[in-house]
């Protein structure tokens, strides 16, 4: 089962404080010209975004926590022992992809050429809001399917977090179908729009989504460890 969306800038309802924490400010204060700088950005980001995601159902899963695997229609992949953990109640998986297009990125890089580089960041933080908001909603899609079949999802995972390799993209995108989403894979394992994320979502009866627990994973540079970290110093 393949499902594919196209979604619109506005209907992400992204605000200022969706990018503060990824722009570095973790203090709840955004120092001047931020503040501007941001209201604009965002005003006048929809044109630069084709937002496209989707995800194919996978009835063949084998997990195995002996070696921390997961087969999927013989396909083995070796994401960790964190995400076999979280995925080994799951009867099915769902691999997904979505992309904010590449025209953001292009612009951008535009805007860094011109000699803009403070404007340059923040579309780049937009780029990589949108497409997490994006598949935030593509997700919440998944899982009132699901529930319809009486079933429940985990959260996601992808390859790059969690301790699993990113080379193991390439197996994920095999799975997909050609040119999913209008997303491709580098011979190095990075995704072309670059504003793409990718990886696997659990399903079964007994699924639960518990949120990132960021304090089993030691890779600091995510985006969800940093909002969370963002939001344990506000509480």
């Amino acid at each position: 089962m393949v499902r594919e969306f196209r979604l619109s800038f506005e209907e992400l309802n992204i605000v200022p404080n969706d990018l503060t924490s990824l722009l570095g400010f973790t203090d709840g204060v955004i120092p001047e010209p931020f503040p501007t700088i941001i209201d604009e950005a965002i005003a006048t980001a929809q044109p630069f975004c084709d937002i496209r995601g989707g995800y194919k159902i996978f009835d063949s899963l084998e997990i195995n926590r002996n070696n921390n695997s997961i087969t999927i229609e013989e396909q083995l992949f070796l994401p960790s022992k964190i995400i076999v953990t979280q995925l080994k109640k799951a009867t099915s998986a769902a691999l997904y992809i979505c992309s904010a297009g590449s025209g953001i990125s292009d612009y951008s890089n535009k805007l860094a050429n011109q000699g803009d580089p403070l404007l340059a960041y923040v579309f780049d933080v937009i780029g990589s809001v949108t497409v997490e908001k994006a598949m935030d909603k593509i997700q919440k899609k998944l899982e009132l399917e699901m529930l319809d079949a009486g079933l429940t999802i985990s959260d996601r995972y992808s390859p790059g977090y969690c301790d699993w390799s990113v080379s193991e993209q390439h197996y994920l995108f095999q799975l997909l179908p050609n040119n999913f989403c209008g997303v491709i894979l580098s011979e190095s394992s990075l995704m072309h729009p670059i504003k793409s994320v990718s990886g696997i979502i659990g399903i079964g009866k007994e699924m639960k989504q518990k949120g990132y627990q960021c304090d089993w994973c030691s890779d600091k540079n995510c985006i969800y460890g940093k909002i969370k970290r963002s939001q344990s110093t506000k509480g």
